[in-house]
């Protein structure tokens, strides 16, 4: 059974063991190079049994701004999971329960956006799985010409 927690203490050394394929990780950023906390943002580790398996970040910070004129908007970032546990629907599992936790947590937030890199389709696809919606917005990344999805909560 996946569920999503915000991180806490115990599955910081399970998260700094994470590992992803050079093709991967040019596309998100590993738990170990992002955990430390900052100002609204929140540190969300995927579990399967307590066992951490992946890791996403949800902003409420000014950077939100650059994919969303909505001021109750949420932007989801360095969405990964470990490389060992991958191939199971955890990630698909843990956006599916994305919409309940976010408006049991954060009950303002009526959206979540992201940026995808057009290069990665296998994240395009699974986003448009659990029904994130392309805005139709461009917006240039690190390595290219990111799409601009959302995904409305209410």
């Amino acid at each position: 059974m996946v569920k999503l927690k915000h991180i806490t203490d115990e599955y910081v050394e399970a998260l700094h063991s994470f590992d992803l394929p050079d093709e991967q990780a040019k596309f998100t950023a590993l738990p170990s190079k992002v955990l430390e906390e900052k100002k609204e943002e929140y540190r969300i580790v995927i579990l399967d049994d307590n066992e951490p398996v992946g890791f996403f970040i949800l902003h409420k910070t000014e950077r939100v701004k650059q994919y969303s004129d909505n001021p109750n908007a949420m932007l989801l970032t360095a969405l990964s999971i470990n490389h060992a546990k991958q191939g199971r629907g955890y990630a698909k599992q843990a956006m599916l329960q994305l919409r309940d936790f976010v408006e049991y947590e954060f009950p303002y937030c009526d959206e979540i956006v992201l940026a995808v890199n057009h290069r990665n389709t296998p994240a395009q696809r699974l986003y448009e799985k659990v029904g994130f919606i392309d805005t139709g917005k461009r917006k240039n990344g690190p390595i290219g010409e990111q799409f601009i999805m959302n995904l409305l909560l209410k």
